[in-house]
């Protein structure tokens, strides 16, 4: 529940701050971007008990599912025609968002 709710709380904050259009893809996989980067959804207890981590596989392991979350979520958006389209919006707001810890002061202080 704590997890959700930051997760949502990050679209709201993003929302209010930077008016994102829902339809706009590269602003929706900015926020998404953001809200699992800052909301522990992609921390290495939850992707260990996903089964996503291996011995071989921890290495950028936080990102890779911060990126996948960011995918599947505008893959849903209605103005998301394919799976390909999703993933070339969460690439170009990549850089810029998956750095902005706002209204953090660093991802390391996030709760």
């Amino acid at each position: 529940m704590p997890n959700t709710l930051a997760h949502e709380l990050v679209h709201a904050y993003d929302d209010a701050r930077a008016n994102v259009d829902w339809f706009n893809l590269t602003h929706h996989a900015c926020t998404e971007i953001r809200a699992a980067n800052l909301s522990g959804d992609c921390s290495f207890s939850r992707e260990f008990d996903r089964g996503r981590i291996t011995p071989i596989s921890i290495a950028g392991a936080g990102a890779r599912c911060v990126r996948r979350r960011a995918e599947l979520s505008v893959g849903m958006n209605p103005a998301c025609p394919n799976a390909a389209t999703a993933a070339a919006a969460v690439e170009r707001a990549w850089q810029t968002c998956y750095a902005d810890a706002a209204p953090f002061e660093s991802r390391r202080a996030v709760p």
